[in-house]
């Protein structure tokens, strides 16, 4: 189920945005997630003016703490 309250119609309404250091970004794949605000909006890369999904920061880091440990294999 999708729901509005957790995107961003605008991305570039945010500042600080940055692309992993492990992503390569040679074939425009990336994520980019911006640093500094109350929540933490992640967008494509390829769409630096399109929506972006925003996330608690809580559940952000327990994100990023799985991709870490592996729990997602293929990513």
């Amino acid at each position: 189920m999708v729901s509005s309250e957790h995107t961003a119609p605008n991305s570039a309404a945010f500042t600080g945005w940055f692309k992993s250091s492990y992503s390569g970004g040679s074939q425009g794949e990336c994520l980019e997630v911006a640093r500094g605000h109350a929540d933490v909006p992640v967008r494509d890369s390829k769409h630096p003016h399109g929506p972006a999904l925003v996330f608690e920061p809580s559940a952000w880091s327990a994100f990023v703490s799985a991709v870490k440990r592996g729990e997602f294999p293929t990513i």
